[in-house]
């Protein structure tokens, strides 16, 4: 079975959307496995809790940036802006992250970099971007090539990589990238991300549900975002919150598109340009269905919708197909999400395409409207 088929039929499990023999069957055998895996998440964070295992403050403000759940919750814009407005406010800023599927670099980075801790890979310096998206991992890609002034550090051990991004270039503000289970790195601020699409998982633990850990661990959090809340009333997820947390700031807020960049020119159009056109949208992302919404909701005609598993790394022949398909449906254009265009194969030729390819810029704003996403972020690093 294909690994986005496999994905799909395990989310039809743990949802409840399949009830036959075979559904059943599997949901009691996840449900043994969760409980397995929760115990030991359970332990994990009482020895934690205790002293036992150790905790380390690296000697500046931590803010740690994560989600309960699974999937996308849309972490990565989130992270970039906390980022920007910290830097605005004039702290230097090093985002930490594992490096989720990263690569190792070549030879010729290990030699020019022999000097650096082994492991630790910089992927923007304050500087200059030094790392490719397969190297770096996506996010820290992503968030390298967005942010000139923020150091960017992937290390699988988040407490090295902090210390080193202090020592070297004397930051002070270390943002944790997916840090809510990274309970080794202690953190001033915990921001906890919730899908109002999907905020608790099914209510179970991997692999029963989607749930990292069970929701007890809310309780740790200082800001919970719940983010795509454009259109829902979050009344009972702020209800449930408060079964476990009474005193973190509930802030609703979702993601507005801002413009349409060509992934081969770099080419910026407004997101009028999609209005009344046929479209193929190509995703690789946890959870694509809110971005095909997103993409009708600006006026296109999705006419086909290429679905490939998270973080897939396109290959060549794979979009040279799909810019076959387009032209013999003769689609107006090609859409993606930013997090797709990263992994998009830099050998494809421009010529290949005959219609515009594009990826979506978005930006967070705040469900209230009292206001801006800047402002609330200066007021939780500022109080």
């Amino acid at each position: 079975m294909p690994q986005r088929g496999f994905e799909n039929f395990w989310k039809a499990i743990v949802a409840g959307e399949r009830n036959d023999r075979t559904a059943r069957a599997t949901r009691g055998a996840l449900s043994a496995a969760a409980a397995l895996y929760g115990m030991v998440v359970r332990l994990r964070a009482s020895l934690y809790k205790r002293g036992i295992l150790r905790r380390y403050w690296p000697g500046c403000l931590v803010i740690s940036v994560g989600n309960i759940t699974v999937g996308g919750t849309g972490k990565t814009p989130v992270v970039e802006t906390f980022a920007r407005a910290l830097t605005k406010g004039g702290r230097k800023v090093a985002i930490v992250s594992r490096g989720y599927k990263a690569r190792s670099p070549n030879w010729r980075w290990r030699w020019r970099n022999r000097t650096l801790v082994a492991g630790t890979k910089v992927v923007h310096d304050g500087q200059q971007l030094l790392l490719g998206a397969r190297e770096a991992g996506d996010e820290p890609y992503m968030l390298a090539r967005n942010l000139d002034e923020v150091v960017v550090i992937v290390d699988s051990d988040r407490v090295r990589g902090s210390r080193f991004a202090i020592n070297e270039f004397g930051v002070d503000t270390i943002i944790l990238d997916d840090g809510m289970q990274h309970l080794r790195l202690q953190r001033q601020i915990e921001v906890v991300l919730i899908d109002a699409t999907c905020p608790f998982g099914f209510e179970h633990i991997l692999p029963r549900g989607l749930l990292r850990e069970s929701l007890s661990g809310l309780r740790r959090a200082t800001h919970i975002f719940i983010t795509k809340a454009k259109q829902i009333d979050i009344t009972p997820i702020v209800q449930r919150i408060r079964q476990y947390n009474q005193t973190a700031e509930v802030i609703a807020c979702f993601y507005e598109p801002l413009m349409l960049v060509n992934v081969h020119t770099g080419a910026e159009m407004p997101m009028t340009e999609l209005r009344a056109q046929n479209v193929f949208v190509v995703s690789g992302i946890a959870q694509p269905g809110g971005f095909v919404e997103l993409v009708k909701e600006l006026g296109a005609y999705v006419q086909r919708v290429y679905t490939f598993p998270d973080h897939h790394r396109f290959r060549r022949e794979e979009i040279e197909r799909i810019y076959r398909r387009a032209l013999s449906w003769h689609a107006d254009a090609i859409v993606m999400t930013e997090k797709d265009a990263v992994r998009f194969p830099k050998r494809v030729r421009m010529e290949s395409a005959m219609c515009p390819v594009y990826y979506v810029k978005v930006g967070i704003m705040i469900k209230s409207g009292e206001e801006d996403f800047q402002h609330c972020i200066a007021r939780i690093c500022y109080p």
